[in-house]
């Protein structure tokens, strides 16, 4: 059986003012507001969103990437007034984002630093030790860096404790 949609429409009219006037606070005796109150929806606590961004290349394009991910994702959710932390995480050739000596993006990350707080930055110490051992000298990082033993088990660690993961 096929309704024409005229026909739909005008039954989705008459049942929409048909629940409005049942929904009504009048009564016999006229129009009196009624006094109970809707129950306030209750408060809901948002847990802070957590985010790792993964950097293991040595692509300044795919470090401004990470970066720019790492703001807006920031901005966002300071807009709506929510908790966000969020990690950069770098090993392998993506070291050389937070080297000290190398990283073709330190100004940003020393400015993004001391504007959000939110960010941070992690090393793999696996990976400034062999760079170190290659390069026969010590790998200095950018103040704004701390180390973790691993890159990769830091990943993987945060993961298991729910943050979303993104590779830019």
């Amino acid at each position: 059986m096929t309704i024409r949609l005229k026909d739909f429409i005008c039954a989705a009219l008459a049942t929409g003012a048909a629940l409005s006037i049942a929904a009504s606070p009048s009564t016999a005796q006229g129009t009196k507001q009624s006094s109970v109150q809707a129950p306030k929806p209750p408060v809901v606590e948002r847990k802070p969103h957590r985010l790792i961004l993964q950097v293991n290349t040595n692509d300044a394009a795919m470090m401004n990437l990470a970066l720019n991910n790492a703001t807006n994702v920031a901005q966002y959710y300071q807009d709506l007034g929510e908790k966000v932390e969020i990690e950069v995480v770098t090993f392998g050739p993506g070291l050389h984002m937070l080297r000290d000596d190398t990283s073709p993006v330190k100004a940003r990350i020393k400015a993004i630093t001391a504007s959000t707080p939110a960010i941070s930055f992690k090393a793999c110490g696996n990976t400034q030790g062999n760079m170190s051992k290659a390069e026969n000298k010590d790998i200095a990082l950018v103040p704004e860096a701390s180390v973790v033993k691993s890159g990769v088990v830091r990943v993987m660690e945060l993961q298991e404790r729910g943050w979303a993961y993104v590779r830019p």
